[in-house]
């Protein structure tokens, strides 16, 4: 869908950037690019000491680990031998739940309790009733949350070549684990929405937060380690430090900034601006547990500043890049509850990405059919989420209802996590064989997908409207010209 000339009203200027259908204007809020390199190479040394320490107390157990990628060698030991010899040093897999460790611990080590004061310490900017005012966003929007989400933060977010180097070292975007990865990290979103007392020193999303933390510097460590004796496993010069400041900058600008900014009103859904200020802010406030640079979402507006330089600077597309978001078509193909077709799959990323970003990622052309159901699932989605919002009493009902729904199909349902929250071990383990390949299209029997009729009713009965609505008016005005003439 070509996006940049849907406003041909906009003026240019000596400002105004373009990259992958999305034009705005640059200024001094965006990074530059010194400031970009500055932060490929910084990282949140505190959680890297804390892991040690940790990794002290309670030695990580070499065990194996889920599959990660499609090759026959999934399910090996670490390969640890250099130029012929072993090494010194084995490459230990932690398969422990570090936040327990941390909550069991933090007062005999220093540097554990200043992690600990510093995720329990309330920062002076939080304002609770702002951030339960960001948790309802989430919910208001819910279906065009979930799938801005799905096919634009995480999908089009495999265009960024130097952050695909680093997943796919973990090996958790083959076809196999893909899915269950998808459903952790709603897990993580849906426990720091769930409520304001969960999203508080002590509740579950805070303390899943942690733990994502905590599993971050993990990965990061294991994958300098590899590369410190293989140093063509991992270009740290080109790509930076792995889970680096600015990675964990675009991640929580891709929740919420790109939400905002681009999911939505590519699905016609266009939140006030009270509600965009409250959304930055519960992320701040989820970025400041995960120890990200927060003070660039002070504001909406700075927000917006990090997601449009990101957009701008970091996606470049490469073979990789490819491999990834296929994966993730692959993956969810006819599953379900939903059981859409990849075709229906791919038209929802190429309607919220575009058409170039689509082409640059290798995704196939779907056909003017799945272009009319994405037309009306955005129909169906604008009506529903209009009229709730403007209802008071209805919006309360729908936000309770799906923070239930969404827990159940994500976390209980047999299909989703089945009744299991995932503790954000570390499960994806990078190893000198994993790289992740490109998978292959689901054999499985097609059953047919409610999501598809409905978006396909919907369209129906919006035509039908249109069409009826402009057949009364030309009645009208007929019957009215010819009472004159």
């Amino acid at each position: 869908m070509a996006w940049r000339s849907l406003n041909p009203f906009r003026r240019q200027t000596e400002n105004t950037r373009y990259c992958w259908g999305y034009e705005f204007e640059w200024t001094e809020d965006h990074f530059t690019p010194e400031r970009s390199e500055k932060l490929k190479h910084s990282y949140d040394v505190l959680a890297e000491e804390c892991l040690d320490r940790l990794n002290a107390i309670s030695p990580p157990a070499n065990k194996g680990s889920l599959p990660r990628s499609n090759s026959s060698q999934q399910n090996q030991a670490p390969d640890t031998t250099v130029n012929g010899e072993k090494s010194k040093e084995p490459l230990l897999v932690p398969q422990r739940d570090l936040y327990a460790l941390l909550v069991e611990h933090h007062e005999s080590d220093p540097k554990l309790q200043e992690l600990w004061d510093e995720v329990n310490t309330i920062p002076e900017w939080v304002d609770w009733e702002q951030l339960e005012r960001g948790q309802d966003v989430f919910y208001r929007y819910g279906g065009p949350a979930l799938t801005g989400l799905t096919f634009q933060s995480l999908l089009g977010g495999m265009g960024a070549a130097r952050v695909v180097e680093t997943l796919a070292r973990t090996g958790g975007f083959s076809t196999k684990v893909a899915r269950r990865r998808l459903f952790e990290t709603t897990q993580h979103i849906l426990q720091c929405t769930r409520s304001l007392e969960s999203l508080k020193p002590g509740g579950e999303g805070h303390a899943s937060s942690v733990r994502v933390r905590l599993l971050h510097a993990a990965v990061r460590q294991r994958i300098l380690k590899l590369a410190k004796q293989r140093p063509s496993y991992y270009n740290v010069e080109e790509w930076g430090v792995p889970v680096n400041d600015l990675d964990q900058m675009a991640t929580i600008g891709t929740f919420c900034a790109t939400l905002i900014w681009i999911s939505f009103p590519r699905q016609g859904i266009y939140l006030r601006e009270q509600e965009k200020t409250d959304y930055v802010a519960l992320w701040r406030y989820i970025g400041y547990l995960l120890g990200t640079p927060h003070e660039d979402f002070s504001t909406a507006a700075k927000a917006k500043a990090v997601m449009e330089s990101l957009f701008y600077n970091e996606v470049h597309p490469s073979d990789m890049s490819k491999v990834l978001a296929n994966n993730i078509i692959h993956a969810l193909e006819k599953q379900p509850p939903t059981y859409v077709s990849a075709d229906m799959l791919i038209a929802s990323a190429r309607w919220l990405n575009g058409n170039e970003l689509a082409d640059a990622l290798d995704l196939p052309r779907v056909s003017f059919y799945y272009w009319a159901l994405m037309a009306g699932q955005c129909l169906f989605f604008i009506t529903l989420c209009y009229i709730y919002r403007a209802i008071p009493y209805l919006d309360r009902r729908k936000i309770a209802r799906l923070k239930k729904l969404f827990y159940a199909v994500i976390v209980e349902a047999k299909w989703g996590l089945a009744g299991t929250e995932t503790m954000f071990e570390f499960k994806y383990v990078p190893e000198y064989e994993t790289v992740t390949d490109m998978g292959k299209m689901s054999g499985s029997k097609l059953v047919g997908s409610s999501i598809e009729w409905r978006n396909l009713r919907t369209l129906g009965i919006f035509l039908g409207v249109v069409g009826l609505s402009a057949w009364t008016s030309v009645r009208v005005a007929s019957a009215a010209l010819g009472r004159i003439f």
